[in-house]
């Protein structure tokens, strides 16, 4: 029945959206450092999604957006994916950067595509969701790029498990451990520099703190699942200790890829959390 009613969602507004694709937004460009955007045609000073894709930091793409543009057009919003270089090409604070120069560029040009610069809600799956939530909340990215975080109406992560990269790495080092199996070999210590100055550095909960002007957040996450539950729960707690706007909602009978594949569905229990996250967000300013 979902699958069906997807079909008819991508016929219904397919006539109504333009693709703008491999934008390059670095000079000198990679070609990882391109990105998408699909506007409603006659699209002016619309609300962005800046959505971020996933892949444990190394594989993913631009294109793994399922419906999401076209459902976020038939809302009145400009959507935007992005590309970035991966793993272990570049290290993971080079990875960082580009996702905030991409946010950088759409900040500076959208409104060229309908967009509206002042009005950005940042999104992202999985490794998605954990460069989402950094960028919203350590400032430092954006600032280099010269994007007041007062722009960023909110923030929505979506079953992340590194908000908190020291407990994480602990927890799957002591369940290897305690179960005679050895630690992987590209862990999570190993991806974010094998430093554990790094890890407390790359993780959002760390630079939590009230006066930011950090966004709203929504952080979606999978109730079954023990780690991206856990570290939901973390973040949601540091960012409620702060007295910022925070809401945690776990998916139930879904997976890691399902949560993000259904986002965009009528009936899907998530994607109703995002609409009632989003619709009073989208016409105020912060």
């Amino acid at each position: 029945m979902k699958t069906a009613i997807a079909f008819l969602l991508l016929v219904s507004v397919a006539q109504a959206q333009t693709l703008t694709s491999d934008i390059p937004y670095a000079d000198p460009v990679h070609e990882r450092q391109v990105l998408d955007i699909y506007a409603p045609d006659g699209a002016k000073d619309l609300p962005v999604v800046f959505w971020i894709h996933g892949g444990g930091w190394q594989t993913g793409d631009k294109t793994d957006v399922q419906i999401k543009p076209r459902v976020f057009a038939e809302r009145g919003f400009v959507f935007v994916s992005t590309n970035y270089r991966l793993l272990p090409h570049v290290e993971m604070d080079v990875l960082i950067r580009d996702v905030a120069k991409s946010l950088g560029w759409v900040h500076k040009n959208i409104a060229r595509h309908g967009g509206d610069p002042n009005r950005i809600f940042v999104m992202g799956h999985s490794a998605g969701a954990q460069l989402a939530a950094l960028i919203c909340i350590d400032d430092r990215y954006l600032q280099v790029e010269g994007v007041p975080f007062d722009v960023l109406q909110g923030c929505v992560p979506v079953d992340g498990d590194t908000y908190d990269l020291p407990a994480i790495i602990m927890t799957a080092e002591i369940r290897q451990t305690v179960h005679g199996l050895p630690l992987p070999e590209f862990g999570h210590r190993v991806k974010f520099g094998n430093d554990p100055k790094k890890h407390l550095d790359f993780s959002a909960v760390t630079h939590v703190a009230k006066g930011k002007h950090i966004p709203p957040f929504l952080i979606l996450h999978v109730a079954g699942h023990p780690d991206t539950t856990a570290q939901a729960r973390r973040l949601g707690a540091v960012l409620q200790a702060a007295e910022i706007p925070v809401q945690v909602f776990g998916a139930r009978e879904t997976t890691h890829n399902k949560l993000n594949a259904d986002l965009g569905l009528p009936d899907d229990p998530a994607t109703q959390e995002l609409y009632k996250f989003l619709d009073p967000l989208v016409g105020a300013k912060r």
